[in-house]
């Protein structure tokens, strides 16, 4: 799955927020980006997410109705794979994250790994 741009990602926090699947008017009554969105903008927006795999659809009548193919959950984890990928040494930058973490989150991933590890 490929990156998302600005507005990508603000018509997936309203797929995501939904929780179910929804149609081109009902994700554009929903978005706040601060400015006026064209229906064919909103429109050319969940085709392009089609296309990259970010989303399914259901033909509803004439228009198509969108849902996301993961949770918010899934999505993020599949983008901190792809920035391990392109980074060249996942290593270095693991090791860097571990070293930023608060300690919350390390309690978080030592409890993560030892239920992986079994």
């Amino acid at each position: 799955m490929r990156c998302l741009g600005e507005l990508e990602t603000a018509v997936m926090e309203v797929l995501w927020a939904v929780g179910e699947s929804a149609k081109v008017r009902e994700v554009l009554d929903r978005l706040d980006t601060g400015r006026s969105l064209a229906y064919t903008t909103v429109l050319t927006v969940l085709d392009n997410l089609h296309r990259k795999g970010w989303v399914q659809r259901e033909r509803e009548g004439r228009a198509y109705r969108y849902r996301p193919v993961l949770t918010r959950e899934e999505a993020a984890a599949q983008m901190l794979h792809h920035v391990l990928d392109v980074s060249g040494t996942p290593e270095v930058v693991l090791t860097h994250f571990v070293g930023t973490v608060s300690d919350e989150h390390a309690e978080v991933l030592r409890i993560a790994l030892r239920e992986r590890d079994g």
